[in-house]
């Protein structure tokens, strides 16, 4: 069972110290810091889950500490400590988004009930620690930005209302929608994913609001759509910026009027599903550009919430590498112990374009060829390498491609271009382009005279 973590901040160390062990006695896990600075960057190494500071401090008081703090973690809550003469301060501080304050010298009970209320709000309440288990189970983070955007999920984790999660391709917005279910009230119901790009436009109808028997040529039987399947539970709609405009409108009704109505049946079917969607698209764009229904995109986005790209969370590349490494040597059968530091140095320096999935692409490669305990940088380079060649964009494949052909091609006529070109079915002219296009130099292939 998970423990919070408690902030105590204070240039006073007989009122750090007092609290400290109040908070520990209780059975709450605390971090230390004798000023706002050293606050800050506790925070930007580990987010706590509540923040106790003193409102005089030094250089950095506890106001301006609060308010730093709520621009990069909105949701963190924040109990202000104040001596008698400051409590007009502490009042207004509350009203800038502390969540309390407390008069020095207080009582015991009442720290720890302003600390149990605090927990409370922001989902950290004993009652609540198994579903913070949950999420530290299924979403591996270190990063503070990760811990905000995780923050902001629990808060609306237990409630109904619709969720968009928007983020680059492979940052693992599945994962964070299968989250959000797990920590709901629907954890028991299905949670039914459908990947909206990845089925034909004549399908899709079909899949999510299901068809009569005889509907159309091949509707031999009745067929359940996936609003239908998820009743009860979650419906996770990914990438919904490829659907349709002509489905758009019919998932709209859905979710306005809570039926649904098969293709091919007269008949309308009450559903009950909670709806999380995805995209990687800029569906504001797409908005303007009329290929997104504005009135869709207010019904599924009452909650935004965005993830990083993993090169915007570069702490966690370590932590992900270590979990991947652990299951795809458990898969293959492998004893690996873990990587050489300059491999792993390699692997957090690395660009990711795609995201977490080509991570977790190139871990199971290196796992495959792996023939030491410890994985080399080397091994790291070639599965890169190779990650990045089978992901290369057409134009670049292809102009790859036809070097090698050109090259393999004057080496098998060792230069003669006339050969080289009626071997290939072009024009000699046109062959002389290609060789420029890529600059080849044709004399370079000639056989020496003996």
């Amino acid at each position: 069972m998970s423990v919070a973590t408690i902030l105590i901040v204070d240039d006073d160390h007989d009122i750090l110290r007092l609290i400290d062990l109040r908070l520990q006695s209780a059975g709450y896990q605390t971090v230390i810091a004798h000023n706002g600075a050293a606050a800050l960057a506790s925070v930007a190494m580990q987010r706590p889950d509540l923040v106790i500071t003193d409102l005089l401090m030094p250089e950095l008081d506890g106001m301006e500490l609060m308010l730093q703090l709520h621009r990069q973690h909105p949701t963190l809550p924040v109990i202000i400590l104040t001596a008698h003469g400051t409590i007009p301060d502490a009042v207004a501080a509350t009203h800038q988004g502390a969540f309390s304050f407390l008069s020095k010298p207080f009582e015991s009970q009442v720290l720890l009930q302003q600390v149990a209320n605090a927990l409370q709000l922001s989902g950290l309440s004993t009652q609540a620690r198994e579903e913070q288990d949950i999420w530290r189970k299924m979403i591996l983070t270190k990063s503070p930005r990760m811990e905000n955007l995780l923050g902001q999920a629990k808060l609306i984790a237990s409630s109904d209302v619709s969720v968009l999660i928007q983020g680059e391709s492979g940052t693992g917005k599945e994962l964070l929608a299968h989250a959000l279910h797990q920590a709901s009230a629907r954890q028991h119901q299905p949670f039914v994913a459908i990947n909206c790009g990845a089925i034909p436009e004549n399908l899709l109808e079909s899949e999510l609001f299901g068809h009569a028997k005889g509907a159309f040529t091949g509707a031999v039987n009745n067929h359940v759509g996936l609003f239908q399947a998820a009743d009860g539970g979650t419906l996770f709609l990914d990438e919904i910026g490829d659907m349709p405009l002509s489905l758009q409108v019919k998932v709209l009704r859905a979710l306005q009027e809570r039926v649904i109505r098969p293709v091919g049946s007269t008949q309308t079917i009450p559903i009950n599903v909670r709806l999380i969607s995805a995209t990687h698209r800029d569906l504001l764009a797409e908005m303007k550009a009329q290929q997104f229904r504005e009135d869709l995109f207010y019904r599924i986005n009452v909650v935004n919430l965005v993830l990083p790209a993993l090169a915007e969370r570069r702490e966690d590349i370590p932590l992900l590498a270590h979990h991947f490494l652990k299951i795809f040597s458990e898969r293959h059968q492998k004893q690996i112990q873990g990587y050489a530091p300059d491999a792993l140095s390699y692997l957090s320096q690395g660009a990711w374009p795609g995201n977490i999935r080509q991570l977790q692409n190139v871990i199971e490669h290196t796992v495959v060829l792996a023939t030491t305990p410890l994985i080399p940088v080397s091994l790291v380079k070639k599965a890169l390498q190779a990650d990045h060649e089978a992901v290369l964009p057409f134009e670049v494949a292809r102009q790859q491609f036809e070097h090698q052909y050109l090259v393999n091609l004057l080496k098998s006529t060792h230069g003669n271009v006339t050969q080289a070109a009626k071997l290939a079915q072009r024009n000699r002219t046109e062959f002389y382009r290609l060789l420029e296009r890529h600059t080849i130099e044709p004399q370079l292939f000639k056989q020496p005279l003996l």
